[in-house]
């Protein structure tokens, strides 16, 4: 009776043992993941206040102590297949000079933010593709912006793969480097087909840096 028993409980005590595993791998990843982000944002300030070409104002720059950022938050982390377009459109981008660039409506990523179905469109800036083929850029801007993050929008980047699936990871969300005050820098402006209106936490916050 007892070798009986033992064996039907048997799948139910390795299915929880799995399932532990499971959980523990799952959260070992998580873990990694915060850590990745910490660890990029830590890197960027140290580049930030000693690259001699840092947007950073030179006069800003004693009492800069890094950049500012929402808390990271891994429910703004997607794995999102790109929908690309059979025919991509040629369009022109606006910049922050008032100038235009051209650009291609790749394709776009559709998500939701809180249960709010979110779409947002990915390009190709024509002139950057010569130096870097594959990079694909991604514009925001969302009800963050003028309050807590900069108003010009935030943008993330990716390069071109042939899975499509990419990772879209928003506490990688970064400021124009127009955000941070120094002239000469000349930034494509988010499309508004590109505004979302969910309030979107994460990434880098508004004036580019703590003061």
């Amino acid at each position: 009776m007892i070798n009986r028993l033992f064996l039907i409980a048997l799948p139910a005590v390795l299915l929880l043992s799995a399932c532990s595993k499971q959980n523990e791998a799952l959260e070992t990843d998580i873990q990694a993941a915060a850590a990745h982000i910490i660890t990029y944002r830590a890197e960027k300030d140290a580049a930030f206040l000693g690259n001699p070409n840092s947007p950073i104002p030179d006069t800003q720059k004693a009492t800069f102590t890094g950049l500012s950022y929402f808390p990271v938050d891994l429910r703004y982390r997607f794995s999102l297949k790109l929908k690309r377009y059979e025919k991509p459109e040629n369009f022109k981008i606006v910049t922050s000079k008032g100038t235009l660039r051209d650009a291609e409506k790749y394709g776009y990523f559709d998500f939701a933010i809180e249960t709010q179905p979110c779409t947002l469109q990915v390009y190709k800036l024509l002139d950057t593709q010569r130096k870097h083929p594959g990079y694909l850029f991604l514009p925001f801007l969302d009800a963050t912006n003028n309050h807590e993050s900069y108003g010009g929008g935030r943008y993330l980047d990716f390069q071109e793969n042939k899975t499509d699936i990419y990772e879209v990871d928003f506490n990688m969300a970064y400021n124009p480097l127009c955000a941070y005050g120094k002239d000469g820098y000349n930034c494509p402006i988010p499309p508004l087909e590109n505004r979302l209106h969910v309030a979107l936490r994460a990434g880098e916050k508004m004036d580019g840096y703590a003061h």
